[in-house]
C-alpha cells in the first residue's frame, strides 16, 4: 500500500518515510539542548536524497529548531557574543555557494564529511590542550566563522565548529542554547535564498515534506529540553564529540 501524496510529496518508499520523520523529531531534541544528537541526519539524509538535495530538505527544518529554541532560551541570550562571526561565516557561506555548483553529488558528500571531520579536530584539540577562550582571539576566530559558514552552506555541518566558539566561553547551558540559536537563525535565513535560487533544492515539493515533519520535529524540542536539564556538562560535551565524529564517517561510507 502506497502512502498518500499529501503526507508523502516526494512519493518515498516506507523506510525512507519514516526515517525521515523520525530524524524531524532528533533535529528537534537536538535544537532545544542536546547538541550533536541530530548530526546522524545529514549523513543519513545524504544517502537516502543525495548530498546537495538533502541540504535543501534539512534546511528548514533547522529554523523551525532555531525558532523553537529562542521560544525556550532567547532570554538568556548573548548576542555580542557572537556577532564579530558573522562577517566571516557569511563569506564562508557564498564561497561553499560558488563551490557547491561544480563538484557532482559525490564530491559534496566528500566535501561534507571533511568539513564535520575538521569540526570534530577542533573540538577535540580545545578539550585537550587548555580549554581556551577562543572567543578572545581575532584571528582563530575569523578562520572558525569562515569553516563554520562554509560548512553551514555545504552541508548544515556547522554546528560542532560553532558550539566550539560558544563551549569555550563556559556560558551557563541556557545562554549557551539561547545565543547558539540567535546565530543559527542568521546563518540558516541567509542561506535559503541560494538553496531556492541558485541550488534549486527547496521547492515546494520539499518545503511540503518540511510541513509534515515539523509536528515531529516541535514535539523533539520539548522533550529534548527536559532532557538536558538532567545531563551534567562533562558527559555532554564527550556525548557532543562521539556523536558528531560517527557521523563523519558514515559520510565517508558508500
Amino acid at each position: 500500500m502506497s502512502i498518500p501524496e499529501f503526507i508523502n510529496p516526494l512519493q518515498s518508499d516506507w523506510a525512507t518515510w519514516g526515517i525521515t520523520l523520525l530524524s524531524a523529531f532528533f533535529i528537534g531534541v537536538s535544537k532545544s539542548g542536546l547538541k550533536g544528537i541530530s548530526m546522524f541526519v545529514i549523513p543519513l539524509f545524504a544517502h537516502l536524497y543525495g548530498g546537495k538535495a538533502s541540504a535543501g530538505i534539512v534546511l528548514p527544518c533547522l529554523l523551525m529548531g532555531d525558532l523553537m529554541a529562542l521560544r525556550f532560551f532567547y532570554k538568556s541570550a548573548n548576542i555580542q557574543l557572537i556577532l564579530k562571526l558573522i562577517p566571516p561565516a557569511v563569506a564562508g557561506i557564498l564561497f561553499a555557494v560558488f563551490i557547491g555548483n561544480r563538484i557532482n553529488d559525490e564530491q559534496f558528500k566528500y566535501t561534507m564529511g571533511a568539513a564535520i571531520l575538521i569540526c570534530v579536530g577542533l573540538l577535540v584539540y580545545n578539550e585537550l590542550k587548555g580549554k581556551f577562550d577562543i572567543s578572545k582571539s581575532r584571528v582563530f576566530g575569523n578562520n572558525l566563522g569562515l569553516a563554520g559558514g562554509f560548512a553551514t552552506m555545504i552541508g548544515n555541518a556547522a554546528g560542532p565548529i560553532f558550539n566550539l566558539y560558544l563551549l569555550s566561553m563556559r556560558l551557563p547551558k541556557a545562554a549557551y542554547i539561547g545565543t547558539g540559536a540567535w546565530f543559527y537563525l542568521f546563518l540558516n535565513s541567509f542561506k535559503v535564498p541560494f538553496h531556492i535560487v541558485s541550488w534549486e533544492t527547496i521547492n515546494w515539493q520539499t518545503f511540503h515534506l518540511n510541513l509534515v515533519m515539523f509536528p515531529l520535529l516541535i514535539c523533539g524540542t520539548f522533550i529534548g529540553k527536559k532532557i538536558v536539564s538532567y545531563i551534567p556538562e562533562k558527559p555532554y560535551r564527550y556525548f557532543i564529540y562521539t556523536i558528531t565524529l560517527l557521523s563523519a564517517i558514515l559520510l565517508f561510507i558508500r
